[in-house]
């Protein structure tokens, strides 16, 4: 009974231990179970990005594009025809914010499985609310606000740091497609069910969203940046050359 009575103590004091490290791994950094679940997850984003940069755009697209005059209507043309290809769950692109060292693979929904591998697009599909007030959530080079969610402390924590973001800091959005650079204008904190922050205001944009305060859903944090450069495949030089 005694030596029953010690090993309980021992494993109730090892479980004790395991939660507060975990606890305080939480705390001072992110969620470690989840984030190695993250890590999995964002690798199989990274997979179905590259498939997607292999296939997209097709020749007919790409011809397309090519036809017309203007960089904003060739963007259009491609940005149309790729919001057409993606699937939910699915890499479509990389985020990169140099001011909070976050470089990680952005992908199709904000449902919970699609957050689970890295921030996600606000689609019309996961997001009911934007599509019974008229609104949407485009793509990088349709000209209106494109709205993005992520994790401040689970599953990788890609914007635990949002709130380090600094107006006049540049976002950039490496999609297949080409890159688009953002300048942060101003951040807000907002009710959680205020989904009028990614609406269409007339021109291309990016909303940034998460969790507010740390640990909570009381509120969210969302920082707002203006389209103020786009390079049409700059990053590989792929298959694009001007008319």
């Amino acid at each position: 009974m005694h030596r029953f009575l010690r090993i309980l103590s021992i494993a109730l004091i090892t479980a004790g231990l395991v939660v507060m490290v975990d606890v305080g791994l939480t705390l001072a950094w992110k969620e470690p179970l989840s984030s190695i679940y993250g890590s999995l997850q964002q690798g199989k984003a990274e997979d179905s990005l590259k498939k997607l940069e292999d296939e997209f755009p097709s020749d007919d697209v790409l011809q397309r594009a090519l036809s017309a005059d203007q960089i904003s209507k060739r963007v259009k043309i491609l940005a149309d025809a790729f919001e057409e290809e993606v699937e939910r769950g699915q890499g479509i692109g990389r985020i990169v914010i140099p001011g909070i060292d976050l470089d990680i693979v952005l992908v199709e929904g904000t449902d919970t499985a699609s957050l689970q591998k890295g921030p996600g697009h606000y689609t019309l599909a996961t997001t009911p609310e934007l599509s019974a007030q008229g609104d949407g959530s485009a793509f990088p080079g349709q000209g209106s606000t494109m709205g993005i969610a992520g994790h401040r402390t689970t599953y990788l924590a890609p914007f635990r740091r949002i709130d380090e973001i600094q107006p006049g800091d540049e976002i950039l959005l490496e999609m297949p497609y080409g890159n688009f650079t953002y300048t942060v204008e101003k951040s807000e904190i907002v009710d959680p069910d205020d989904v009028s922050i990614v609406r269409d205001v007339g021109y291309d944009r990016i909303v940034l969203t998460a969790c507010n305060p740390l640990y909570s859903a009381a509120e969210r944090y969302a920082q707002f940046a203006k389209l103020t450069d786009v390079s049409l495949f700059a990053a590989g030089e792929r298959r694009w050359q001007d008319p």
